[in-house]
């Protein structure tokens, strides 16, 4: 491939970044603290046409944005500073010391890319392996650990403008995976084209729903639900993707993860910060 690829990686504090120059680390929510600079390393999201001063309820959807408008390359992808996409390399994702070197390269996001659909087409969108709930649907989930009216005002939402989407929210909120995190790789039409469908979602779903009723956690709610609908759209489109693992280069501590969801289905407790 030739093609241009830009992956943003949205980081919000100082913070080790990936080698490989298709990586494009940026500033998040650069418009609500002026005071941090993080080098010039890092493009900010408050240039350009930008949604940075949305950045405390969008979260990582405001680098989405700024890359949607501002960035021309033929392939777009977004990823965070603690998650990332793995590079297909089995010995090196499982077994590198470094765990940087676990990080996907261009010649692992091209080899993608080069994959067929069972039609014969272009792969143009790369996603991240499924999250596993087992004992839990998506919907469910989401109930126990945030709060439920935010999908539920969704589906009203998509219900009066958007009727085509409901059958595919309605078996995305009832199965018991789904593709989160706001990571992707997508070629720039199939990007714009979500984008486009997206964003005036986000936008209607705040009025509705203000952020600034919750405390500073649950008013990320918007970057959360972004995450569900991702697989809403594809269902509805019928657009071929392909998977590429993910990997922290941090150790994850699965076990505070799963003993804070647990309390959560017990207590009926709500997520007050993130594990």
């Amino acid at each position: 491939m030739s093609e241009d690829i830009c992956i943003v990686v949205a980081a919000h504090k100082p913070y080790r970044m990936p080698s490989d120059d298709m990586y494009l680390p940026m500033h998040v929510g650069a418009s609500l603290h002026p005071e941090v600079d993080l080098g010039k390393q890092f493009v900010t999201d408050n240039t350009g046409d930008n949604i940075s001063d949305l950045n405390a309820s969008y979260s990582e959807v405001t680098a989405l944005y700024w890359l949607w408008k501002n960035c021309e390359a033929d392939y777009k992808g977004l990823v965070h500073y603690r998650r990332h996409f793995a590079t297909t390399n089995t010995m090196k994702r499982l077994f590198a010391k470094n765990r940087f070197d676990r990080i996907a390269k261009r010649e692992d996001v091209e080899t993608a890319l080069n994959r067929k659909a069972k039609d014969g087409s272009n792969i143009e969108i790369i996603l991240p392996k499924k999250r596993n709930y087992y004992i839990e649907s998506v919907y469910s989930h989401y109930a126990h650990t945030f709060h439920a009216e935010q999908f539920d005002e969704t589906r009203k939402l998509l219900a009066e403008r958007l009727p085509e989407y409901v059958p595919a929210f309605d078996e995305v909120m009832a199965g018991k995976s789904a593709h989160i995190f706001n990571m992707f790789v997508m070629s720039r039409r199939r990007l714009d084209e979500y984008c486009s469908w997206l964003f005036p979602i986000l936008d209607e779903l705040t009025r509705r729903i203000d952020p600034g009723r919750y405390d500073a956690f649950n008013a990320r709610y918007p970057g959360r639900v972004s995450e569900r609908l991702l697989d809403v759209w594809l269902k509805t489109q019928g657009y071929a993707y392909t998977e590429l693992p993910t990997v922290s280069p941090e150790p994850v501590d699965w076990f505070k993860k799963g003993g804070g969801f647990l309390i959560s289905k017990i207590s009926d407790k709500k997520y007050t910060e993130s594990f």
